[in-house]
């Protein structure tokens, strides 16, 4: 693919996920997807395949309340098959609360999302928001 469907594959996925349409999130998932969660908290660590990937989100949305969202994607850069766009998150808890930016590096494959790795402004405060 070329380096602007990538972009468009990214892109798709972004707005998916603001809009919260989860059907379309998978949809631009590959099956044996690799995502890297930063950290040294209770949910970082790699997470392989869509089902350890929606369970991935699905603890977000609980150990927020339902309240992560991310409210802005920057610029989407692309290099080959690797897309890259920094954005802003929130989430908060009765306890606690956490609004940073994070740069999020995606690769792309036959299509689909492949790999993500995230990195986080400040890993510390999110690895004490998520436990």
């Amino acid at each position: 693919m070329s380096t602007e469907q990538n972009i468009e594959v990214v892109r798709r996925y972004f707005d998916a996920v603001v809009r919260g349409d989860l059907e379309a999130v998978g949809d631009a998932f590959s099956g044996d997807i690799e995502w890297h969660q930063p950290g040294k908290g209770a949910l970082s660590g790699l997470h392989r395949g869509k089902e350890a990937v929606f369970t991935l989100l699905g603890q977000f949305m609980e150990r927020s309340g339902g309240s992560f969202r991310i409210d802005s994607v920057g610029p989407l850069m692309a290099q080959g098959d690797l897309v890259a766009t920094s954005l802003h998150f929130r989430a908060e808890k009765p306890d606690a609360s956490i609004s940073m930016s994070g740069v999020d590096v995606l690769r792309i494959a036959d299509g689909r999302i492949r790999e993500v790795w995230l990195f986080s402004e400040d890993q510390a405060a999110e690895d004490a928001f998520w436990g």
